[in-house]
């Protein structure tokens, strides 16, 4: 089992999703897979469209509820029914989905969060995945990869009562990996793997050595979510997590634990 998750940077225009598309369909040939995605600028820019301030703090949005109404729209609708198409366009069979979809995501609100720099805040109508020890795998994604089917998931979850709550997409792909039992969790974006202080690629990072990174400031803003997710996927079990540029990998070697991959990072305990 391989989780992949894509960056909205790489969805963006027709060309790089038809290529995602292509790739998803071949890696789903030979592994069972599934993939989880956001769409943040998509996101930026219906907030502008829509005269609503963007917040952000250490990668992650700050909700409130027209922002949450913006998320849910681009996400669950835009991206994920364009992607889906795409990979039945390359030969695929995928199924689109978001969080709230037969408990897939089943999240609570996120206490208010210390940032990098101390700061208490509240991320406001933001979930976190519920401890998959709790809810087990989520048993639609079992029945569909079981079937042939590839599971597209839109980054947004549902509490128990069906509160509806926007999820940061590094951090759902963490917890459907570690839910999964997954063999590696990629999360491929438009950075080739972590960056050191001289904006070269890092080929392999302890998961300390990650941690140290965030203190000290060298991994910031998005990364700072990529790597807390990496580290939560290695200590609950997951075999092998890589950070991935996703416009330079080739995606039907993502499923190779044995193959050198280029323009990437691999975080290991």
């Amino acid at each position: 089992m391989l989780v992949l998750k894509l960056g909205g940077e790489l969805l963006e225009q027709p060309q790089d999703v038809a290529r995602v598309a292509s790739g998803i369909a071949a890696l789903a040939r030979t592994s069972k897979l599934v993939v989880v995605h956001g769409g943040g600028r998509e996101i930026d820019a219906g907030l502008a469209v829509a005269g609503i301030p963007k917040r952000q703090v250490d990668g992650l949005r700050v909700t409130d509820g027209p922002t949450l109404d913006v998320v849910v729209s681009v996400l669950g609708g835009a991206i994920n029914t364009r992607l889906v198409a795409a990979v039945r366009r390359a030969g695929g069979d995928a199924v689109g989905l978001t969080g709230a979809d037969a408990g897939v995501a089943v999240v609570r609100r996120l206490k208010p969060i210390t940032t990098v720099a101390g700061e208490t805040v509240d991320l406001g109508l933001v979930g976190e995945p519920v401890a998959a020890g709790a809810t087990g795998a989520p048993a639609l994604l079992q029945h569909l990869v079981k079937g042939g089917y590839t599971p597209v998931v839109a980054c947004v979850g549902a509490t128990r009562t069906g509160e509806l709550l926007n999820v940061n997409a590094d951090t759902l792909a963490s917890h459907l990996a570690v839910a999964l039992g997954a063999d590696r969790l990629v999360i491929a974006g438009g950075t080739s793997g972590v960056l050191d202080a001289n904006g070269q690629t890092i080929p392999q990072l302890a998961s300390r050595a990650a941690g140290r990174l965030i203190r000290e400031g060298v991994a910031n803003k998005g990364m700072v979510a990529k790597l807390e997710a990496c580290r939560a996927a290695l200590r609950a079990g997951v075999g092998d997590v890589i950070i991935a540029n996703g416009r330079l990998v080739a995606f039907e070697a993502l499923s190779d634990r044995n193959r050198t991959l280029d323009a990437c990072t691999q975080v290991v305990s």
